[in-house]
């Protein structure tokens, strides 16, 4: 007998769309009286309610230009997406995992395709 849980299906999202998400679940529990939130589900209501900047749809159209660039897969555009850099050392940092760097330029573009929704 294992107690491990099997993944079952990995979808990743924007803290946006997170934050739609758990307000739709924190919804539905405020319903039920006598069923508190977690602390775990509280702390991540109060995570995405921090640091979700721009809406849903907004985010996903980022995701979306950002795939659209070459040096940038999926997972990496969603970082982004969720960080929202400012400069080239926030940048950098996102990539500091990946085997290779980017140059100036790369950089450079998708800092402003950031900008265009930051």
């Amino acid at each position: 007998m294992t107690i491990f849980k099997e993944i079952v299906d990995e979808e990743f999202l924007t803290v946006s769309e997170t934050k739609e998400l758990l307000a739709d679940i924190e919804a539905e529990r405020a319903m039920d009286e006598d069923r508190e939130l977690r602390y775990e589900l509280a702390r991540a209501i109060e995570h995405a309610n921090r640091f979700a900047v721009l809406e849903p749809e907004e985010a996903q159209a980022l995701v979306d230009d950002l795939l659209a660039l070459e040096k940038v897969d999926e997972a990496t555009a969603y970082k982004i997406a969720n960080l929202l850099p400012r400069d080239r050392d926030e940048l950098r940092s996102v990539y500091a995992q990946q085997r290779y760097s980017l140059s100036g330029d790369e950089l450079d573009e998708i800092l402003n395709v950031v900008a265009q929704y930051a």
